[in-house]
């Protein structure tokens, strides 16, 4: 007998049963995506100094993207959420230093909900055209909420403040943070779409040329970028140079009490540039053109108390050039964190207030509220101060000096305009002894790093308590203090009056990514509106 063999169509085949799935991994299965988001939040955070695994942000983001990508967006709110929590709780951990954790946990509460809304976002342009342009730009323009509300916003966190020590660097003299913080994510989210489209390419064995151009374009255009821009970052000196002293005085102690001993703070600066004072007059240091003392380096106001203006002084006649000295004053009735230009020879003759002033901090929003929940708090603020409405340069030895006030440094606008106003060095006088040792030191140091090449200035940091540090245009640190030791750093350092692209373009780089990421979420929701109606939905 003869058998003819005979093919079978896959219909005629017999399927096995597959397995029941347990409900262990149905619920492992809904938790991964959400454990995902969370932790590449703290991949993210990672990144940001005092740690120099800038790189960690791309990974961070091509996890966000996968999880994200295909999910309804009321699963991206949440999704988005967790990543904000998984990224801010740690970062912004040094707030609850002494206050506790309270005001820690709610500030990321809060935070983190800018955070959800870009998630639902990113998940709803997740399927379209590009992708990867249209999340980066949303991230942006989360940003750009971030820095503007509530109270005046906070920017703490920005993706560009972690990128002092990396290759995208120089794309922040191009159009400042938001282009450099786009560019970071933007390669992220497209190194997801690289994966994805490979993976897709060898389970049907077809690659779609527009999504694998694409993706390709999206990992290779910022890093083509920042290369290109290097050439706008540059420590060349434009109009000379000067030498400048930094001071570092010290406090007492830290913490919240550190003012409580405001003339022991006062005396340490004072000391210090005496200090450097006889080192100048031995030769062992150069003399500087001009000194810059911290924020509430005298808490003691020198125009009402002749003991701290005697102080002071005597310290600057002891140097012999001018001081920026930070102090606390009243006027009017009204309290103001000030920078006070003093003159050997004239005393003080400029002033600059603080125009950014910090809420729960230097002021109480919603004070009735917050003294109904916890009185503790505003015992801490018994009074707000005002904010000052000019810029600030101070024209010292001929050198124009931009006064940026501590958390000023993390505002766009605040940097640019003291550039705008003529300013061919930037200094960011800051006091971090509330904070203790935590990581905010270095936050704000790299912020100022950004801000060096960002305007193409050198940027100097005198500090109460440490980190101080002097940068060179291109973001370098030449010179930098431990923390609370006294101490001061001397430099001959370029001054510079051109202007980047970022400081000519302004907000506009922003507004036109914040009009990308609303062009695609009105696509993103004008395809699912025509997709429900021909389904009949």
């Amino acid at each position: 007998m003869t058998v003819t063999a005979t093919s079978v169509d896959e219909s005629d085949q017999v399927t096995p049963p597959t397995a029941p799935v347990s409900r262990g991994a149905r619920l492992l299965r809904r938790l991964a995506p959400a454990a995902a988001a969370a932790l590449s939040g703290v991949l993210l955070y990672v990144s940001f100094p005092p740690r120099t695994l800038w790189w960690l942000a791309l990974p961070a983001f091509a996890v966000f993207g996968w999880v994200l990508r295909g999910r309804s967006w009321k699963a991206g709110l949440g999704l988005g959420y967790l990543f904000g929590l998984g990224f801010l709780l740690p970062l912004l951990v040094w707030t609850g230093v002494e206050v506790g954790p309270g005001p820690w946990i709610a500030l990321v509460v809060i935070e983190a909900i800018f955070v959800a809304l870009v998630g639902a976002g990113v998940a709803a342009v997740s399927r379209l055209p590009g992708a990867p342009v249209w999340a980066a730009a949303l991230w942006i323009a989360g940003e750009a909420a971030r820095a503007r509300v509530p109270f005046n916003g906070f920017p703490w966190g920005k993706i560009a403040f972690g990128q002092a020590d990396g290759v995208f660097l120089p794309l922040a003299a191009v159009g400042g943070t938001p282009v450099l913080g786009f560019a970071v994510a933007l390669c992220g989210f497209g190194l997801y779409e690289v994966v994805r489209v490979l993976v897709e390419g060898r389970r049907t064995r077809t690659v779609r040329r527009s999504a694998a151009a694409v993706a390709l374009l999206s990992v290779a255009v910022p890093v083509v970028g920042a290369v290109a821009a290097r050439p706008l970052v540059s420590d060349k000196a434009e109009d000379g140079t000067a030498t400048v002293a930094v001071i570092q005085g010290n406090v007492p102690r830290a913490g919240l009490e550190f003012n409580a001993q405001r003339r022991a703070v006062l005396d340490h600066h004072a000391r210090e540039t005496e200090r450097l004072a006889a080192e100048v007059k031995a030769g062992k240091v150069a003399k500087p053109d001009f000194v810059l003392w911290p924020e509430n380096s005298s808490d003691i106001d020198p125009f009402a108390n002749a003991d701290a203006r005697a102080v002071i002084d005597e310290a600057v006649k002891a140097i012999g050039v001018p001081i920026s000295v930070g102090g606390v004053v009243e006027r009017d009735g009204k309290l103001y964190n000030e920078q006070i230009l003093w003159d050997p020879a004239k005393g003080p003759v400029d002033t600059y207030d603080k125009r950014q002033i910090q809420p729960f901090g230097e002021y109480l929003p919603l004070r009735p509220l917050i003294g109904a929940i916890n009185d503790n708090w505003t015992s801490m603020v018994r009074q707000d101060f005002s904010r000052g409405s000019k810029p600030g340069v101070f024209d010292m030895d001929g050198a124009k000096v931009g006064l940026v006030t501590c958390y000023e440094a993390a505002f766009d606008w605040a940097v640019r305009s003291e550039v705008t106003d003529g300013a061919q060095l930037i200094s960011v006088p800051s006091n971090n002894a509330t904070f203790d040792r935590s990581e905010m030191t270095y936050q704000q140091l790299a912020m100022s790093r950004v801000r060096a090449v960002e305007h193409s200035r050198t940027v100097t940091v005198p500090v109460t308590s440490g980190v101080s540090a002097i940068i060179m245009p291109d973001g370098r640190i030449t010179q930098k203090t431990g923390m609370f030791v006294a101490d001061s750093l001397v430099q001959k350092v370029p001054l510079r009056s051109s202007q980047t692209p970022a400081t000519r373009l302004g907000i506009l780089p922003e507004i036109a990514l914040v009009l990308v990421a609303a062009g695609g979420l009105g696509w993103a929701v004008g395809a699912g509106v025509r997709g429900r109606r021909a389904r009949g939905v």
